[in-house]
């Protein structure tokens, strides 16, 4: 029912974001799109790029006067960093001679992207692997956010872990807590975890490493029945897992306290139901993430993601130039030396366009208030009151 897709380069003129099977009707707000394009150039471990990025959405079709038509909509997100890359990246044949760049990065698409496209620049590959690309998908899923706030959904995150630096667990969580965590230099909601990692980031930046780390997503008001249990394509966890592990350096996910109750007995493991006149069915744990044999119910989702330091490093590891089979340095780009907080970012946007695509499948509607009559006579069918 709903479909993203992508297009652009790290260095080329721009990025596009195409999102197909919103309703019509459906109340934009510029700001909000804006918003999260600037959220996710945020976060202590930047590099120089992000002082010559100032991402906007453009919104070119499918919008009329701060509504959804119904048809596809189109949103560009220019690259004012172009400037500096017009000969190397232009889509056009160029007098100047570029050369090209044999010296792929360990852990990156480089190397492996040229075997298989039969291609002789590693530029061709790192070009559209950057994670340069997730700034049209923050587009894309703020889209998504909004379609899913005016059916009472709100999806949030935050950073739990970089490197061997990781915050408390907080439960249970409301949306009010996450009302300031961009105020942390990390989006982490504990200060004092914050600033300790920060003091990893400045640490391991001084000795030229990377770093990675965990954010967790969070949805609340999600309705119980999203996804299914009878086909494995149509499992919503396993939709999640496969929406966070495409994002650039993500290497595992979790849903809910999906890492840590592999080691615990069934009894610790599991969420226990209970039921009164005034809640219906309701739990007092959430290990499973909101979601139970790959259905939603009704619980906030939580989803984690598990990033790799970056591969990029300012002191390059060794590599092998593919032009001469020799020994030699890694390329050494402008890099970040964390994104973790970014990560979580790109994280909302989604986990937001899965729920989004799980809530057009079942409730359908070509006008935005055909769908919220639907999942209104759908809550009045559970006997659910928000």
């Amino acid at each position: 029912m709903l479909k993203l897709i992508t297009a652009g380069e790290s260095h080329g003129p721009g990025l596009t974001c195409i999102v197909e099977g919103l309703p019509a009707g459906l109340q934009l707000e510029r700001e909000a799109l804006d918003r999260d394009l600037a959220r996710r150039q945020l976060g202590h471990g930047r590099g120089g790029r992000m002082k010559i990025e100032s991402d906007r959405a453009d919104v070119t079709a499918g919008v009329r006067h701060g509504r959804t038509l119904g048809g596809p909509i189109a949103i560009q997100v220019h690259n004012r960093d172009y400037a500096n890359w017009e000969e190397r990246m232009n889509p056009w044949p160029v007098d100047a001679e570029v050369p090209e760049v044999h010296l792929p990065r360990p852990g990156h698409a480089d190397l492996v992207g040229t075997q298989k496209y039969g291609l002789s620049d590693v530029r061709d590959v790192l070009e559209r692997a950057s994670a340069r690309e997730t700034a049209a998908r923050v587009a894309g899923g703020a889209l998504a956010k909004e379609f899913l706030r005016a059916l009472g959904v709100e999806v949030y995150s935050h950073v739990l872990q970089i490197t061997s630096v990781s915050a408390p667990r907080r439960e249970p969580l409301t949306p009010a807590d996450f009302a300031t965590v961009d105020e942390s230099p990390v989006r982490c909601l504990d200060p004092d975890a914050s600033a300790a990692m920060v003091a990893e980031i400045n640490r391991l930046r001084k000795q030229n490493e990377s770093l990675g780390g965990m954010f967790e997503v969070r949805a609340f008001g999600v309705l119980p029945g999203l996804g299914s249990h009878v086909s494995w394509e149509e499992r919503l966890d396993g939709r999640l897992a496969m929406a966070i592990l495409s994002i650039q350096a993500m290497k595992a996910v979790s849903i809910g306290d999906g890492i840590e109750v592999a080691g615990l007995p069934g009894s610790l493991a599991h969420d226990e139901i209970f039921h009164s006149p005034e809640r219906g069915y309701y739990r007092q744990t959430n290990h499973s993430g909101g979601i139970e044999g790959g259905i939603t119910n009704g619980d906030p989702v939580v989803v984690r993601g598990f990033m790799k330091p970056l591969p990029t490093l300012t002191k390059p590891l060794r590599s092998v130039d593919i032009a001469t089979h020799e020994p030699a340095q890694a390329l050494r780009e402008r890099t970040d030396s964390c994104t973790v907080p970014a990560a979580g970012v790109v994280g909302e946007a989604m986990v937001a366009f899965v729920l989004a695509d799980a809530y057009r499948r079942k409730f359908g509607g070509d006008h935005i208030d055909d769908v919220r009559q639907a999942v209104a006579a759908y809550e009045q069918r559970l006997g659910r009151q928000r």
